[in-house]
C-alpha cells in the first residue's frame, strides 16, 4: 500500500489544505495519506481554534486516512524541532514519501540549500550570532547570515514561512537518513499571513481574522473558503461549546501565572531568557488583555511568535529541563483518527513499529503527561459548564473513526 505523509495544523482546514491533499496524492501516487497534526497548542504559540478531535474529523472527511498527533514537546517549538518531530513520526510509520507546500515549489532548490547549509554550517552559525548581538530576531539574523555566507549563490528564499518549514523537513529527513522521497507543491492562492482571500482560497490566518469579527464570531464570512465538512464542524463546535478558542480566553490564567511567580521561577520556563521575565511580570501588572500584554512586551529581538510560544510554556509550566529531556526524539505514536484505509495501513505496519502505537491512551497515561496537561489547560478556555467535555479527554476519548 503506497503511502504519503503530510505535516499539518488545520487551524482550521480550508480549501488550500484540500488542494494540498489532492496534489500530494497526485504527485506521490499514494493510496493512503497520513497526517501528523499538532495538538491543542500550535507552532506559532496559539491555542487551536477547535479541539484536535474536531480537526482530525475535518481531515478524515477531506481525504486524509490516518491522523497522528505531534506531541506537545515538538508542536510548540521552533521550526527545526517542530519539523524534526513530525518527520521522525512519518519515518517511524514507514511512510514512502512526504509532500509539503511552499512558496518555492522547486524541490531541487530545497535539496541544494540543505546541502550548502550543512557544508557551511559553522560559518553561518558565527554570522547568526554576530547579527543576534545587534538586537534583531533570530529568524532575521539567520536570513542575513545565509545571504552573507552564500552570496552570489542561488538558494532558497527563507524569508517565506512555508519555505522555512520545508527546508527544515529536508534537513530532518537527511538527519534521520530516511529513504522517504520528498515532494513540494507551490502554495496556491493567499499567502501564509494574508488576511484577504484569493478567489476561493484564503489562508488560515485570514480565515481566523474573518471569524473573529468586531461584531462577534461570524462563520458566514468564511463559508466560501472552506469545505462543507469544515463549515459544518465549525458550526457544530461553536453551537455546542459556545466559543472558538483564541488567546484572550486564556489571558486570566496567563496573567495569574505571571503575577504569582517569582522572576527566578519564571526563568526556569522554556524560552524565558535574557531577563525577559522581569519585562513579562511588569507588563502583566499593567495589561488588561492578551493583545495589550503582547504589545507591551514585543521588542525587535523577540518576534510575536516566539513570545506566544513563551506564553504557552508559562501557561503549561513547561521547564527548560523538561523540554531538553523530551524533545530529542518522539517516544510514541498517538492515533487521533483513521478511515478504513488508514486502519488497513496500520494493520500492515504495526508489527514493525519501533515506538508504542497509542489508541487507548489510559494504558500509556505516563507517556502522555505533557499532552494531557495541554488538553486540560486548553479546556479552561471553554465556558465552565462545558469544560468537562474536554477535561481528561486524552484518557476518555477514542480515535475518530470514519468508514
Amino acid at each position: 500500500m503506497k503511502s504519503a505523509g503530510i505535516v499539518v495544523e488545520y487551524n482550521p482546514f480550508h480549501n488550500g489544505h484540500l488542494y494540498h491533499i489532492m496534489q500530494t496524492k497526485h504527485v506521490t501516487g499514494a493510496e493512503v495519506l497520513i497526517a501528523v497534526m499538532s495538538g491543542h497548542f500550535l507552532q506559532r504559540g496559539e491555542p487551536a481554534l477547535l479541539s484536535k478531535w474536531a480537526r482530525a474529523k475535518m481531515a478524515l472527511h477531506s481525504g486524509v486516512d490516518l491522523v497522528v498527533e505531534l506531541p506537545y514537546y515538538f508542536a510548540t517549538q521552533k521550526a527545526e524541532t517542530f519539523a524534526f518531530g513530525a518527520i521522525a513520526l512519518l519515518h517511524e510509520l514507514g511512510v514512502d514519501s512526504f509532500c509539503f507546500g511552499s512558496e518555492s515549489g522547486d524541490i531541487k532548490t530545497f535539496e541544494k540549500t540543505a546541502i550548502l547549509l550543512e557544508e557551511k554550517n559553522e560559518w553561518i552559525q558565527k554570522e547568526i550570532q554576530k547579527w543576534v548581538k545587534t538586537g534583531i530576531s533570530y529568524p532575521k539574523a539567520q536570513s542575513l547570515a545565509m545571504k552573507n555566507v552564500l552570496e552570489n549563490i542561488s538558494v532558497l528564499d527563507i524569508s517565506k514561512p512555508n519555505n522555512i518549514l520545508g527546508l527544515q523537513y529536508i534537513k530532518a529527513r537527511n538527519r534521520l537518513s530516511s529513504p522517504m522521497k520528498t515532494f513540494t507543491i507551490p502554495r496556491k492562492g493567499a499567502g501564509y499571513h494574508d488576511k484577504k482571500p484569493n478567489h476561493s482560497i484564503a489562508s488560515a490566518t485570514g480565515i481566523r481574522h474573518s471569524i473573529f469579527h468586531q461584531t462577534g464570531v461570524r462563520l458566514d464570512r468564511v463559508k466560501p473558503y472552506v469545505p462543507d465538512t469544515t463549515f459544518t464542524e465549525l458550526k457544530n463546535y461553536l453551537s455546542f461549546f459556545g466559543v472558538l478558542h483564541h488567546w484572550e480566553l486564556y489571558w486570566p490564567y496567563l496573567q495569574y501565572q505571571l503575577l504569582s511567580a517569582k522572576p527566578e521561577e519564571l526563568h526556569t520556563i522554556y524560552e524565558v531568557e535574557e531577563g525577559i521575565e522581569y519585562r513579562l511580570i511588569e507588563a502583566a501588572h499593567q495589561s488588561t488583555s492578551f493583545q495589550h500584554f503582547m504589545e507591551s512586551v514585543k521588542t525587535k529581538r523577540y518576534t510575536w511568535t516566539r513570545l506566544q510560544r513563551m506564553c504557552v510554556h508559562i501557561l503549561t509550566n513547561t521547564s527548560k529541563e523538561q523540554m531538553a529531556a523530551e524533545s530529542q526524539y518522539p517516544s510514541y505514536i498517538r492515533l487521533l483518527g483513521m478511515t478504513s484505509k488508514g486502519r488497513e495501513y496500520l494493520s500492515n505496519v504495526k508489527k514493525t513499529l519501533q515506538l508504542p502505537l497509542i489508541a487507548k491512551a489510559s494504558v500509556y497515561r505516563n507517556l502522555l503527561t505533557a499532552d494531557r496537561k495541554a488538553t486540560n489547560i486548553y479546556a479552561l478556555g471553554l465556558p465552565s459548564n462545558k469544560r468537562s467535555e474536554l477535561l481528561n479527554s486524552d484518557l476518555l476519548l477514542s480515535p475518530v473513526i470514519i468508514p
